[in-house]
This record gives C-alpha cells, structure tokens and sequence, in this order.
C-alpha cells in the first residue's frame, strides 16, 4: 500500500515540474519587472513647461542722461478684419497675399514675406548707445532684464529693410529662445562663456551671424564718446544676403497671432505705461496717443528715439510677458567690484500677460507649449486676444514685478 502511495506521489510531483516548465515562460512574460527610474542630471537646459519659482533682483552700474527727440508715427494704410471681443475675433491670415504675420499690415513687395526672419542683439544701455538706429523699423522688439539690473534688446525684422541696425552687442540666455520661436537668423557680437557654449550647442547655431567667428555683415561706425564696443552696426540687405548665401533664407510658418483694426471688448483704460525695472538704471515708460493710434516710447521721462528718423519710437503694442526669472551660475561680468551672473528668462509654457492697444489694457496669458511656437497671447479662456496692426514691444518682466498704469 506504502508503494503504491510513493508512486502516486512520484508521478504527481513529475506532472507539477512538467507543468511548471511549460508555464514559467508565460507568466514571466506577463509580469515584466519595472525599468529603472534614470538618474536625473543638472542643466541649464529647461524642461518644455517648467514650475515658476522665485525671482532674483539684480543690482547695477550708474547711469548717464538720454537724449530729447520729437515724435510722430506714420499711420497704416491696411483695413483688416475686426474682432468684436476677445472670445470671438476675426483672425488676419498669415497665409493672406501681402499681409505679414508679424503686423497685420499690407506690404508692397510679398516677396519680402518669403525670407527668414532677422533677430539682432541690440543694446540699451549706457545712455550713449541712445538713439539706437533702425528700432522702429522692426516688427517686434523685445526687451528684457540682463545682469547688474540693466536692459537689452533683441529686434525681429522681417517686413521692412533698413539701412542700419545697432549697435550690436553681446548675447544673453534669453536668445537661446528667442530666434528659436521665430525661426529667425540671430546676428550678434559676444557672448560670456557659457552663454557661448549654449549658443554652439543650439539647434539654430547654424542661423548665427556673429563676427566672433569671422561672418561678414557688420560694420564699425565710430561715435563721438562712444567706446569701441558700443560702435558695431550692420544692415538687413547684409544679414539677409548671409542667410541666402547658406541656403538658409526661406518662408517661415509664423502663425499664430492675429490682428484687428478696432480694439476688442472687456479692456480697461491704459493711457500711460510706466515699466520701472530698476530706479535709475533702467525704465520704459509709454504714453499713448490717440491722434496716433500708438503708445509712445521713454526712458525716465526723455523720448526714446530712433537715430535714422530722428522720431520718437511708436509702439501700435505694447505686451508685458511675466516670466520666471533664475540667476545662473555663468559669469557675464567681473571687472568691476562684484560679479554679476547671467539671468536665464524661462520664456517657455505659459505665464500672465498684459496686452496694451488703443489706450486699453487686455489681461490674458501668453503660451509657449513648444520650442519652436511663436508665443501668442490668449484671454483667460485660451482665445487668441489680437493685436493691432502694426508694430509690438515686448517687454519681459519678473513674475512679481508690478507695472504702473495710469487709467485716467
């Protein structure tokens, strides 16, 4: 009976292990063990929707006195589309014959509109560098926080040519997006080193235009008072003839803003602008004009003028882009008694912004999802909030940072 038992026992245990081979490859095949999480590394480099964290408050040089100028704008001539609010407009096509999609307005020659955006580094400080020369001639200009608390510019031309541009100056973090979203060339003169190495390891390095590394273009046109650096100028048929030269100067997709002629609905009065970046050192002060139709431009008080026409700088827009504002650990001055470090303007995913036109102030948000979006400017509800044709400042602000505007 015992024997019997025993090789019951045998046969029932062969049949389990037989089983169990015939099964462990399936069920191993079910249950896959976890990949390992990747060890995350420190960069420079933002994430494509970052989470906003404090801003840093730069300090700063003494300044110098800026120059008086007159002003006047010369009104468009293009009627577009209305939009009747802000939930509902009536969108400009950027695919509209003679309309360039970063005004709204007519141009006489559409073959303008098949060339790639220029993005040129401009300086703004000292005083000296005022009146800069071709500003109102581009179709964006933004302006932004650089170290010390002073400010610098980067112009987008695409619509209009002109004869001269500059001065030119060095780089900062905030170019690495900027031709980036308007696909643009980027023409420049230095950069710290790391803001450098950024630069070569950009996926636009190729666009560069830069006498740093020998590219032609530019120009030095000396100034009474004015330093060596502060005398580097060039010219759009210059930038542009690199750009064709490299196979580079097509038709780029920039949809994404519209435009109307007649302001939307729900804005509030905004007859003056007072944007103080830091006392003293650095403002942008705008007053608008109906006769004109445009905010006018000034620094502490005195009209910021554009050396080619001899005329105040006219804004049809003027947009305040809320940013997150990080100091870096790259060097971009030493000379002086303290070190002043690189300020990286994270102009990516979205964040507050304040649409100024016609007197009127639009509170929505801009949006950025990815790198190579135009950023756009949307009410609360994601609808695109238009422009009015023409011109547009941007000006780049700290997430806390307080704009004073006059309602009167």
């Amino acid at each position: 009976m015992i024997g019997k038992t025993a090789s019951r026992t045998s046969v029932f245990l062969c049949l389990c292990v037989i089983a169990g081979l015939f099964l462990l490859p399936l069920l191993s095949g079910c249950s896959p063990s976890p990949a390992p999480t990747p060890t995350p590394t420190k960069t420079l480099r933002p994430p494509a929707t970052p989470t906003p964290l404090p801003t840093a408050t730069p300090t700063v040089p003494p300044p110098t006195a800026t120059p008086k100028l007159t002003s006047t704008l010369t009104p468009i001539s293009v009627q577009l589309p209305t939009a009747t609010s802000t939930s509902t407009p009536t969108p400009v096509p950027t695919s509209w014959p003679g309309v360039c999609p970063l005004t709204g307005e007519g141009v006489s020659d559409v073959t303008v509109l098949e060339r790639r955006p220029l993005a040129v580094k401009i300086s703004n400080f000292p005083p000296i560098v005022r009146p800069q020369a071709g500003l109102s001639y581009a179709d964006v200009v933004f302006e932004h926080l650089s170290e010390a608390g002073l400010t610098r510019l980067t112009a987008i031309f695409l619509c209009k040519d002109v004869e001269k541009v500059g001065s030119i100056r060095s780089a900062r973090l905030i170019d690495l997006e900027i031709p980036a979203m308007f696909k643009a060339m980027f023409a420049y003169s230095g950069a710290s080193g790391g803001v450098k190495q950024r630069i070569q390891k950009s996926d636009f390095f190729d666009r560069v235009i830069s006498p740093d590394y020998g590219h032609p273009g530019f120009r030095n046109i000396p100034g009474e008072g004015k330093a060596l650096e502060h005398t580097l100028f060039s010219d759009t048929q210059a930038l542009w003839e690199v750009a064709e030269e490299r196979g580079l100067n097509q038709r780029q997709d920039l949809s994404g803003w519209i435009f109307s002629e007649e302001p939307p609905e729900g804005g509030s009065p905004a007859t003056s602008i007072e944007i103080l970046y830091v006392p003293k050192y650095g403002s942008a002060e705008y007053q608008y004009d109906p006769a004109r139709q445009a905010y006018l431009r000034s620094i502490f008080g005195e009209p910021h003028g554009d050396e080619l026409t001899g005329e105040q700088i006219a804004a049809r827009n003027v947009v305040a882009v809320y940013a997150h504002h990080v100091d870096t650990d790259i060097v971009e001055d030493s000379t002086g008694p303290r070190i002043y470090y690189s300020i990286e303007i994270q102009l990516w995913g979205e964040g507050k912004a304040i649409v100024f036109r016609d007197g009127q102030a639009f509170e929505g948000k801009w949006v950025r999802p990815q790198r190579h979006d135009l950023i756009r400017f949307v009410d609360q509800a994601g609808n695109p909030i238009p422009l009015k044709p023409g011109n547009t400042w941007i000006q780049v602000v700290p997430l806390d940072f307080e704009i004073e505007v006059n309602r009167d």
